[in-house]
């Protein structure tokens, strides 16, 4: 286990600690929780997320790779 240390908004803390405490976690637990969370690999099986599948469709075919394609000119655009 390793100690990290974070520079944070000492406002964003407080409430971050008020919502460990309504869900009876340490602050701690509430970062690692989230950490595991953006490296969890999703199954197959799992069902998406309610916003992501209402998006689902939303951009097909040709749309889909004109938008890939602009994404990828936004990019460049901003970084290099």
């Amino acid at each position: 286990m390793h100690k990290l240390t974070l520079r944070v908004e000492d406002e964003l803390v407080d409430s971050a600690k008020k919502y460990a405490a309504l869900h009876g976690k340490s602050l701690s637990q509430l970062v690692a929780d989230y950490f595991a969370d953006l490296t969890r690999q999703p199954t197959e099986d799992e069902p998406l997320p309610p916003l992501t599948q209402s998006l689902t469709g939303l951009l097909a075919g040709a749309e889909m790779e004109d938008a890939e394609e602009q994404y990828k000119k936004y990019l460049e655009d901003k970084y290099l």
